[in-house]
């Protein structure tokens, strides 16, 4: 299907390009493209990868585009400014996006498994193919995150895999619209919650993805999950969480730093699942993983011996290490479901929480900073410090009236003898001296933000100046 035709990725860089872009490139395609990152000399090492593998790279000024047969994948909100598009219109090129690309591939596959919702889509994902992958059947997996357990020397971002077997299995995006575009045979609701639609829209395209689908795997636990499937006539629905109603249910939870464990009830047995991730959020996502699993005919037993293998997704709730008894997290955290579930693990035990946060746009600040600010102020407490520097901002036209000052204003609205600290430093760089004047022994630094792969080097470095 994709022999002989051409691709161009405008942003090929991008945490959904990337490792769509080594699929069609492993399904034969030629695959090239360009990356505002590359030309201001950021993400060397993803580059110069991308390059081995025989990439080619063009900067973002329409040099790559040559020929009509190019097909551009290009996000819908790009203006026709922009050269590589300008360039493509000129020559007469076929445009797609991201999403219609990746459904084209998803719903020709004949054993596909779509996982939606709002948070833990990634994590979710990697946990299905991770298992998949151990009960043999050498699935393709498209990924928004690289997955720890394929990285290796010749896969230093692996955020996808492509295998040989018959099954796809994709994060779904709910923040465009375009999970409306998937026609999955196993579709995973993990949870529905404000992001970037409304809660009225987000309703319907799940609805709708759902009754698509001949098995759903959803949320017992999530009322809105449950809000969304009330009504709808489902073929197949399996349900996950913590509540004696759920098919597939978690109990006798043990929580530790940075691993968790329970006893699942599922198919009329009893399992001891280990995991090597921390969180309740992380118990629910191995339900789902599970449950997804035994709809493909993956028996629960070899489920929960692969699921205690998975060690993880970059940059979710990723351990950098430690120095000087001071712990650095990574984490991905951007709304406030995710910024909730990463404070809440974090406040199972005991220690101080320095939690710096990066919004990831100036929208986004709009549409739920009352929100976000709420997660921060009744999550963390005196001890604590909330630090947030502006928002990620690559260039375009966009409102900035709105920033991360209103997020701290907003959480000092709320202030009380039990409410943390919060500052707004406007530069990343001044936040990294403002966070190692205040790290004592015994503190958890976590850097939140979704993005901006450079989150991670912030990160490391901060970790590297403490062990100094």
């Amino acid at each position: 299907m994709m022999k002989h035709k051409s691709y161009y990725f405008c942003g090929i860089g991008g945490s959904g390009m990337l490792p769509l872009a080594m699929i069609v490139r492993e399904g034969g395609a030629n695959v090239a493209g360009s990356d505002r990152a590359l030309d201001q000399g950021r993400l060397a090492a993803k580059f110069e990868w991308l390059k081995a593998e025989g990439i080619g790279l063009f900067a973002q000024d329409g040099s790559g585009l040559t020929s009509s047969e190019q097909i551009l994948i290009a996000s819908a909100a790009i203006e026709d400014s922009v050269p590589d598009i300008a360039k493509a219109n000129k020559l007469g090129c076929k445009r797609m996006t991201r999403a219609e690309l990746l459904a084209e591939q998803l719903n020709a596959s004949s054993n596909s498994i779509a996982v939606g919702g709002t948070s833990g889509k990634s994590t979710v994902t990697g946990m299905i193919g991770w298992i998949l992958t151990e009960a043999g059947l050498d699935p393709t997996i498209m990924n928004g995150a690289v997955m720890k357990n394929f990285v290796g020397d010749d896969a230093p971002f692996a955020s996808s895999r492509v295998g040989s077997g018959a099954v796809f299995v994709s994060e779904v995006d709910e923040s465009d619209g375009s999970i409306a575009l998937f026609d999955p045979e196993i579709a995973v609701l993990n949870n529905v919650s404000l992001d970037h639609k409304s809660l009225e829209e987000l309703h319907q395209l799940f609805g709708d993805f759902s009754s698509k689908a001949k098995a759903v795997i959803w949320n017992l636990d999530d009322a809105e999950s449950v809000s969304v499937l009330e009504g709808l006539s489902l073929s197949s629905p399996i349900s996950f969480g913590f509540g004696e109603a759920a098919a597939f249910r978690a109990s006798e939870v043990v929580e530790a730093p940075v691993s968790s464990s329970f006893t699942l009830t599922a198919d009329g047995q009893k399992y001891v699942v280990n995991l090597q991730v921390p969180g309740r959020h992380n118990i629910a996502n191995a339900l789902a993983a599970i449950a997804a699993a035994y709809a493909a005919g993956v028996p629960v037993k070899t489920s929960v011996s692969a699921i205690g293998k998975f060690t993880g997704l970059a940059r979710r709730y990723d351990v950098v290490g430690t120095a000087n008894d001071i712990t650095v997290i990574d984490d991905f955290g951007h709304n406030p479901d995710k910024i909730s579930a990463t404070l809440k693990t974090m406040k199972a035990f005991e220690g101080r929480i320095i939690a710096f946060f990066q919004p990831h746009g100036f929208g986004p600040i709009r549409k739920m900073g009352a929100e976000l600010a709420e997660s921060f102020a009744e999550l963390l407490d005196e001890r604590d410090y909330v630090i947030l520097c502006n928002p990620v901002y690559y260039g375009g036209t966009v409102d900035k009236s709105i920033g991360s000052k209103s997020i701290i204003d907003a959480i000092s609205g709320k202030q009380s003898a039990s409410s943390p600290e919060a500052e707004h430093i406007p530069a990343r760089a001044d936040c990294a001296t403002r966070i190692l004047e205040l790290a004592q022994p015994g503190d958890r630094i976590v850097i939140m933000g979704a993005r901006d792969d450079t989150l991670q080097g912030f990160a490391r470095d901060i970790l590297a100046a403490l062990a100094k």
